[in-house]
């Protein structure tokens, strides 16, 4: 089966399906994910529904494989030689701009993601499960550097604190996440409760 998938996806360029992609992320800020239709991203980009049903599948499938292709790399990649060096790093590969319209996009999707089984489920196992395991690397590293104790009670819950300070930045305080207030937010509260100096 991921054979067919792959050769049925072989006749878009690569070129054309980030052009794809790009125009889903627009859709998804500007109407949501419940207001956003095939008809609609068939449209914005000149394809065929029946092309975007023979690619992907679905709607689900689609938003998923856009929002994952917006993604600036393998978190695990990123290897600095210190824990905080590597959340740092990881904070800086999006531009304030870049995280103020993946705020939005993540706006734009949150709640379909309670009401929608099958996005829900392509979600977590495209974005969020690669996404925890990527992060448990690096979680692995600092333990194996002797950074942070292997029984440290907060090890399981560094994604849940992350998407936190991301997603109640917006919430609480009216506006996106920034470089600075993510910098701030890993050395007062993701650090030490990891048990890591910031010093």
């Amino acid at each position: 089966m991921t054979e067919t998938a792959t050769a049925r996806r072989s006749r878009i360029t690569p070129e054309r399906e980030a052009e794809l992609y790009e125009a889903v992320l627009d859709l998804l800020r500007e109407v949501g994910y419940d207001a956003l239709t095939m008809d609609a991203v068939a449209a914005r980009t000149r394809s065929s529904k029946a092309t975007l049903y023979r690619q992907w599948g679905g709607k689900p499938e689609l938003v998923v494989k856009a929002i994952r292709h917006n993604k600036p790399g393998e978190i695990g990649d990123v290897d600095t030689g210190s824990l905080r060096g590597d959340l740092h790093a990881l904070m800086v590969r999006e531009d304030d701009c870049t995280m103020e319209q993946n705020s939005a996009l993540m706006r734009g999707v949150a709640m379909a993601l309670h009401q929608n089984p099958d996005l829900r489920q392509a979600f977590r196992e495209q974005l969020i499960e690669p996404e925890m395991a990527e992060f448990q690397r690096v979680l692995q590293r600092a333990v194996d550097r002797g950074e942070i104790r292997a029984d440290c009670p907060a090890l399981d819950f560094l994604v849940h604190m992350m998407v936190g300070g991301f997603a109640t930045r917006t919430l609480l305080d009216d506006q996106p996440p920034t470089r600075e207030f993510l910098a701030s937010y890993i050395d007062a509260v993701i650090l030490p409760a990891l048990g890591v100096s910031t010093h």
